[in-house]
């Protein structure tokens, strides 16, 4: 649905389109975001859904005070109504999320139950209770959830107390838990908006929990309001609305939009490095790029920033890791290996250019570990799919391995030329003298002959790894049927599917993640 925003100082109100699904309201202490949220959530009526671990922890809804319906105390309300068994003194917004869920699971054995006396091959559902244990365990490996005598009980691997109950979980535990289970009682089609997404939490839970959430809620549009810019730059496909301003007088807001990607203003990107998070320049564009939808998923504990062209990364990555004096921060460059030779590359790295085994992001969709995961994820043989495409690449890398060649010598030729020209002449006759002496010096059919030698190599020992470090080939994903072995239309649902996988999380998220940072040699 379309989200009309408070009005702004000039009269005017602005539209967000039906199709957002993240939008992110930041702004200094005092600049009235929080009355800006107020406004929106009155605007929306019952689609909103608002949720705050603060309120939930510590907030208390005071006798007689009206709920939503679709509210967790509302829920709460209703429960209380159909049944005896919930507890009647649950007076934070936390007991109350988990004694609906409890309801809810008593419902389901009970029906259960009924159904099992007329059929013996009724089956148990799922139920949101179960759903919650699952992400819990996800974020927390570590601390388990069990449900005994009508409680939630919790304990931690190797611990040696009893369990114990949800009171004496931790300020971010609780926060977590309270999450979850509100996400998962939302009604659909919500409109969220989340109350300092980032409170009680550890950043880098706080990243991953979010991003599961949104992924578990697609049907949900998420409104995030923080002063943690942090966050804010770690919503992809995200809208960020900076309020500026507030006249209480007038009620209206000092407001701008900045699109997806559109990239911060720099008094906000100041604050970004404010935050003491480290920096990662990629090539691409905000709003196209394969980069800039991948990268932020792989290298999480990084400030993304998309630059544009190769040499503007590196340059950037260069004058930023020079003024360190100033913002104390660690940065790195991403750029694709495209037709550098090991040489090259070594160079990059030792300046702190990230540089992958592969010739460009494109490959990285192709590596094997990579496609055995998607295949887990699609429920489709890992064995056969990656047996397929590397059968297809070879056979492609076969037809194209001449002008791959040609395209290496151009690339090595144009870098040697650009390195030994580079000198004083006293005249023109000197420079005409050096220029004619380089295609012998150079000898390009040499290089060219070389690399074919190579490449016949790769091919005769099935060198599938070796042939993805030199096929640039930005249609190789589509002529190897990738998609239609895992059951995709096309190379763009592939992509979007393993971006939306590695953002929701799980075994095979972190196998391709794992898979990609050791393409730039980076250790778990």
């Amino acid at each position: 649905m379309e989200i009309q925003l408070p009005q702004k100082s000039d009269g005017s109100r602005e539209v967000i389109p039906a199709e957002t699904r993240l939008i992110t309201i930041i702004g200094a202490n005092g600049a009235g975001k929080t009355r800006f949220t107020d406004s929106l959530i009155r605007e929306l009526g019952d689609a909103a859904y608002p949720v705050s671990a603060l309120h939930a922890l510590y907030g208390h809804t005071l006798p007689g005070e009206e709920a939503q319906p679709h509210s967790i105390d509302g829920l709460y309300f209703q429960a209380l109504n159909r049944s005896s068994i919930v507890r009647a003194d649950a007076s934070c917004q936390f007991d109350r999320m988990i004694g609906v869920l409890l309801w809810q699971e008593m419902l389901n054995l009970l029906s259960y139950k009924v159904e099992a006396a007329e059929n013996p091959e009724a089956k148990l559902s799922s139920t949101h209770l179960d759903q919650l244990i699952e992400v819990w365990q996800e974020i927390f490996p570590e601390n388990k959830i069990l449900l005994e005598g009508g409680k939630l009980l919790f304990s931690r691997q190797g611990a040696d107390d009893e369990a114990y109950a949800s009171h004496k979980l931790s300020d971010g535990e609780k926060a977590v838990l309270y999450y979850i289970g509100a996400m998962l009682l939302a009604h659909e089609g919500a409109v969220v908006f989340v109350d300092n997404p980032g409170l009680f939490l550890h950043p880098t839970v706080n990243q991953t929990l979010w991003d599961r959430l949104e992924a578990l809620r697609s049907d949900c549009t998420f409104i995030y309001t923080t002063h943690n810019l942090e966050f804010a730059s770690s919503r992809s496909d995200n809208t960020t609305i900076w309020v500026r301003d507030y006249d209480a007088q007038a009620r209206t807001w000092d407001y701008a939009i900045l699109e997806p990607h559109s990239g911060l203003p720099e008094d906000i990107y100041l604050s970004i490095i404010g935050a003491r998070k480290p920096v990662l320049f990629i090539e691409g564009d905000d709003t196209h790029s394969i980069d800039s939808k991948l990268y932020p998923l792989v290298f999480t504990q990084y400030t993304v920033k998309a630059l544009g062209s190769c040499n503007k990364v590196i340059e950037t990555t260069r004058t930023f890791n020079d003024q360190q004096a100033f913002h104390h921060l660690d940065s790195h460059g991403i750029v694709d290996r495209d037709r550098r030779d090991e040489h090259e590359v070594e160079y990059l790295r030792n300046k702190k250019i990230l540089v992958p085994d592969v010739a460009e992001v494109e490959n990285l969709f192709m590596l094997e570990d990579v496609l055995r995961a998607m295949a887990h994820a699609q429920n489709r043989e890992a064995h056969h799919v990656v047996a397929k495409v590397q059968k297809a690449i070879f056979e492609l890398f076969r037809q194209d391995l001449k002008q791959q060649a040609l395209q290496h010598t151009r690339h090595r030729v144009k870098r040697t030329v650009e390195y030994r020209i580079d000198g004083r002449f006293r005249n023109i006759n000197m420079l005409e003298e050096h220029i004619s002496s380089l295609v012998n010096e150079i000898d390009p059919r040499g290089i060219y002959e070389s690399l074919c030698k190579e490449f016949h190599g790769y091919l005769a020992d099935k060198d599938y790894a070796s042939i993805l470090k030199v096929y640039n080939q930005k249609t190789m994903i589509q002529q190897a049927n990738v998609p239609q072995l895992l059951g995709l239309k096309n190379r763009d649902e592939y992509v979007k599917r393993v971006i939306a996988l590695l953002k929701a999380g799980g075994p095979d998220a972190e196998h391709i993640a794992r898979a990609i940072r050791r393409a730039f040699r980076l250790e778990d």
